[in-house]
């Protein structure tokens, strides 16, 4: 071979590497020569090179492109939004489930319920109920349907022989008269079936400025509710628990828990002065926040899980979140309560007292009659009979006016509905409620939730001085709180004493409509006169 065409081995030196690799990789030059795998694997697969180099796509970033990257971005994300949503509700339904696995001793009372069919099976302490209904229904539909087959249904679990059954309607039409008459041949435990007419004549009256007289609705509310209460004033039988059910439609063996299981000590008997069903207006929405309050005395957030705002201590919140069976509040109603019944109760005494004097407040002492519904004396200040009758029991309790031993507990096990629909729906709604927590929050927070009650803080027997505005007639003859927009008026210091239940109101006046004007309903509100200061 020519000479020429002869080449040493020192002539096939290896190229120099290009600047790409030495400048634009360091890291990939020390793999190189570190003989890691990606070094490998760079110099033996043809086109890695050319892959993990950026400068190869430099020509394709335009600002153009730029500009419909981000919006493919901005159009996947909200694309994918609601599947991300869908599997948070999934993920957390399956794993993380809100108030569906119930502690050990509510099975057990399950359990006992289910395996045999002997009346009593869920008593199994022989307890003493007073069931106590006040409803208003249209053509039967309560007592010739699910609620009065669920109402039957609980006696045999509760056991005839340890219930006695107080129903009182008024004003019933007549398809409704027949059917409590049928319901009342179907209850087979000891019990009051009463329907009147009622007489709105026997109702107090309270003046407004203009001279108008009107009846309260929550006096009203009260009154009914005391009626069904009226035969434990006759009763010789010393009860256990006083179950309150409204017109909710309800699970019978939750509400044998609500009674037996709920916050239960160490001898496994449920421990509490009053008890509280969840109610539901549809299968998210939170129903009665007129009557509840967190153990702060703050009313409600926004109507959804977890029901109560962070203010204050946010105990209330914090007991929901934890999944506890006994939230600590100041007062609850839920559709359907179970109390104490030994505050409402006075076995030593006769009970001679009317009707007409059973929504007065009792006297500011611990150690006053049996416990009643009553409402709020002052005109322009109204609070849920049904809150005040818990303030009116943890006065009783304690003596200070305030939840010094938590005997008001809320359940959110125990959850009823207004009508068969939503409470089907309750056992799947419930489950993804832990997600729900913080944009709750932000919602509360946004809206302004807990509203500014002036009352929250008083306690019973305080001595308060505050404000109000005071009209004068046209005349300068002064007449009270007047509504006519052409009377000139004043502010005036007035003092009184607190009752038991400052937290629960708010300024306003809910009365009857008794002679409702088109597309007026039964219940209507009139507002203050005029905004009144707090000092």
């Amino acid at each position: 071979m020519s000479a020429r065409f002869r080449r040493s081995a020192h002539d096939y030196e290896l190229l120099p590497r290009a600047s790409f690799e030495a400048d634009d990789f360091p890291d990939l030059q020390r793999s190189v020569s570190n003989s890691s795998w990606l070094g490998l694997l760079v110099v033996r697969l043809p086109g890695v090179k050319h892959i993990l180099n950026p400068a190869a796509y430099a020509h394709l970033i335009t600002p153009r492109r730029r500009r419909r990257s981000i919006l493919r971005l901005i159009y996947w994300s909200l694309f994918l939004f609601p599947y991300f949503c869908l599997f948070l509700v999934v993920f957390w339904s399956l794993f993380f489930p809100s108030y569906t696995y119930a502690p050990a001793h509510y099975n057990e009372l399950r359990q006992l319920s289910l395996r045999s069919t002997f009346p009593g099976r869920a008593n199994v302490r022989n307890e003493k109920v007073f069931i106590a209904a006040s409803i208003y229904e249209t053509n039967g539909a309560l007592t010739s349907g699910e609620w009065g087959r669920s109402v039957l249904e609980l006696v045999d679990l509760l056991g005839p022989k340890n219930v006695y059954l107080s129903l009182y309607e008024n004003d019933p039409d007549p398809v409704s008269q027949d059917a409590l008459v049928e319901f009342q041949r179907q209850v087979t435990c000891n019990s009051t079936i009463n329907r009147e007419k009622f007489d709105m004549s026997t109702m107090p009256r309270v003046i407004l400025p203009s001279g108008e007289t009107r009846i309260k609705r929550i006096t009203f509310l009260a009154e009914v509710r005391n009626r069904a209460l009226r035969p434990l004033e006759e009763s010789p039988v010393a009860f256990d628990r006083l179950l309150f059910i409204n017109d909710v439609n309800f699970v019978p063996l939750e509400a044998a828990q609500l009674l037996f299981s709920t916050n239960v000590d160490s001898n496994g008997r449920a421990n509490y002065g009053a008890a509280c069903a969840v109610d539901f207006i549809n299968p998210f929405k939170f129903y009665d926040r007129f009557a509840t309050r967190d153990l702060d005395g703050y009313n409600m957030g926004i109507p959804f899980y977890p029901w109560f705002t962070s203010a204050g201590s946010s105990t209330s919140r914090s007991d929901v979140l934890a999944g506890s069976d006994a939230v600590r509040v100041r007062s609850c109603w839920g559709g359907m309560t179970a109390f104490e019944a030994k505050w409402f109760q006075d076995l030593q005494t006769s009970h001679t007292a009317s009707s007409s004097n059973s929504t007065h407040p009792p006297p500011i002492s611990p150690n006053s009659s049996p416990l009643r519904f009553r409402a709020e004396e002052d005109t322009f200040w109204d609070s849920s009979e049904c809150c005040l009758i818990n303030a009116d029991l943890e006065y009783r309790r304690t003596g200070l006016g305030m939840a010094a031993d938590s005997a008001i507990l809320m359940n959110p096990f125990v959850r009823v509905a207004y009508d068969p629909r939503t409470l089907s729906w309750l056992p799947l709604t419930r489950r993804p409620e832990k997600l729900y927590s913080l944009i709750h929050d932000i919602l509360n927070r946004i809206v302004g939730f807990p509203s500014f009650n002036p009352r929250q803080m008083e306690m019973p027997g305080q001595r308060v001085t505050e404000k109000v505005w005071e009209y004068d007639d046209p005349t300068g003859a002064l007449v009270g709180n007047a509504t006519g927009e052409n009377l000139t008026g004043h502010y005036r210091e007035v003092q009184r004493i607190a009752k038991p239940g400052g937290f629960c109101g708010g300024r306003k006046l809910l009365v009857i409509n008794e002679n409702p004007r088109q597309g007026e309903g039964k219940w209507g509100g009139i507002p203050p006169p005029t905004p009144l200061p707090e000092i």
